[in-house]
């Protein structure tokens, strides 16, 4: 495995992006009247995820840290949580796309989670 030189180099931080990117697709279809409300909310929820992590990075103590990366955890909860509420207003077209996303959402949440208990680990 290659060594960590930058949070660039993090497989958490590089699927986050993947998650915001395959989002921003999927939001192009809804309708526009929530361009203000739930597409801004769920883009907010989807950039804060890898965000975070690279904040956390930068910070000088694994406590910080892990507590920047628990946020972007809760920030995963909450896109998944604005996700099926869109799906149940019917706002959502791209069904291969959307499901593509939930699976994202969930091996994240599992590395995720992973990294946390190695940071905890490692104090």
């Amino acid at each position: 495995m290659s060594e960590i030189k930058s949070y660039k180099d993090l497989l958490i931080w590089q699927k986050g992006i993947d998650i915001v990117i395959n989002l921003y697709e999927l939001v192009e279809d809804f309708p526009r009247e929530e361009i203000y409300a739930l597409v801004s909310q769920l883009k907010r929820a989807s950039i804060s995820i890898p965000s975070n992590i690279a904040e956390g990075y930068g910070r000088n103590s694994t406590q910080s840290y892990i507590h920047f990366v628990s946020i972007s955890r809760g920030s995963l909860f909450e896109l998944e949580t604005q996700l099926i509420v869109a799906k149940r207003l019917k706002f959502i077209k791209n069904e291969t796309l959307y499901s593509e996303l939930m699976n994202q959402i969930t091996e994240e949440s599992k590395m995720l989670n992973s990294f946390i208990n190695k940071l905890e680990s490692s104090k």
